[in-house]
């Protein structure tokens, strides 16, 4: 029930905040906001100033926005979204994303002032962090891993086999004690944000290629703060990174759909997403604002997607419009967006079968 209300209060943010960046551009524009809601119907209040309504919705998943004229009628009519150039509705549809990667920018700001979990990329770092800490990052499909329920986030403390004790202090150190155990049953010392505990595992002889014989993906990570002045700095760069790694992300994606007919990875919706909040929220402050920033900038990415019924979709028939001289007529546009509608359904439907058979 925690997971679920912070998986709620966290998906609330970044929807609104998504569409926070619609209303604020739109009304900018001089274009009529007919209702600015928090939530989704049915309402359970609402108060109308200077012809828009605020309300506040029963279902709170983030909130919406109704732009006068968005669904392509009465567009010659004064304060439509129709009837604005082409350059503003673009603006209007983009502000969205822009105000998905400024949250990212503020919550790395914070967290960079409190102090954030890093990878300890190089020395200069390294010597900068506290409280270091081997981890696992990632794991893979089918790997002694997995079967043994690690998860990501734990970390390593130690590798027993019978009365010898590695302590670990660092990833080639653990690399080399797996690769001498081949074949071989050991024990992991692991800790989470709650227990330490201890698990049993054989790493294998003959690992798939890239996989490792445990099938994890390692990092040696470290608290570091910056002060106020130097963590708004760090913020932006932190953000530009993620936002940089993730277009590279969806990128790698699509050319292995179209190459392969496979993503490639593993890919996780709503209920893999809460599952990972919930494990976020319970390691600490620090983890939960890192990945509300790093879900942030995935959804100004994938909405930018030019994709049908994606911020991203209507933004390219606007670009239509501007190069041809004339819009995409509206049976057509609603037509095609309708279509991208139920695609977008139907993988949301797959993906969360998916995650409900590997969680439950």
């Amino acid at each position: 029930m925690l997971t679920l209300i912070i998986f709620v209060i966290v998906l609330s943010i970044l929807i609104f905040v998504h569409e926070l960046g619609h209303f604020i551009f739109a009304k900018r524009a001089g274009m009529k906001v007919e209702e600015f809601g928090f939530g989704f119907p049915p309402r359970i209040l609402g108060l109308k100033r200077n012809g828009t309504i605020y309300s506040l919705n029963w279902i709170p998943f983030g909130g919406f926005v109704k732009i006068f004229g968005e669904d392509g009628e009465h567009a010659r009519e004064t304060g439509s979204f129709g009837s604005a150039p082409a350059r503003i509705r673009a603006m209007v549809l983009i502000a969205g994303v822009l105000m998905n990667f400024l949250l990212a920018v503020v919550l790395l700001t914070i967290g960079n002032t409190v102090g954030l979990r890093v990878g300890l990329v190089d020395e200069q770092i390294k010597a900068k962090a506290r409280d270091i800490k081997v981890q696992i990052i990632q794991i893979a499909e089918n790997s002694p891993a997995e079967e043994a329920d690690l998860r990501a986030l734990d970390e390593i403390i130690a590798v027993r086999v019978n009365s010898n004790r590695t302590t670990i202090k660092t990833v080639p150190q653990m690399q080399n004690v797996i690769n001498s155990y081949r074949g071989r049953e050991i024990t992991l010392e692991i800790a989470d944000s709650v227990t330490v505990r201890d698990v049993n595992v054989v790493p294998r002889v003959n690992p798939p290629p890239g996989q490792g014989a445990l099938g994890i993906l390692l990092a040696e990570t470290g608290i570091v703060k910056y002060p106020w002045y130097l963590a708004a700095i760090k913020g932006i760069e932190n953000s530009f990174y993620i936002l940089k790694e993730t277009v590279i992300g969806y990128a790698t994606i699509i050319k292995n759909l179209f190459v392969t007919g496979r993503a490639g990875v593993e890919l996780t919706g709503p209920v893999g997403i809460a599952m990972i909040t919930g494990q976020a929220a319970r390691l600490g402050f620090a983890y939960l604002i890192q990945l509300m920033a790093l879900i942030s900038i995935n959804l100004a990415v994938l909405n930018i997607i030019p994709f049908p019924a994606l911020d991203g979709g209507r933004l390219l028939f606007v670009l239509i419009e501007k190069i041809k001289g004339s819009p995409v007529p509206k049976k057509i546009e609603a037509g095609i967006n309708a279509a991208g509608f139920m695609l977008l359904i139907m993988l949301m439907i797959f993906i969360t079968t998916k995650d409900l058979l590997k969680f439950f």
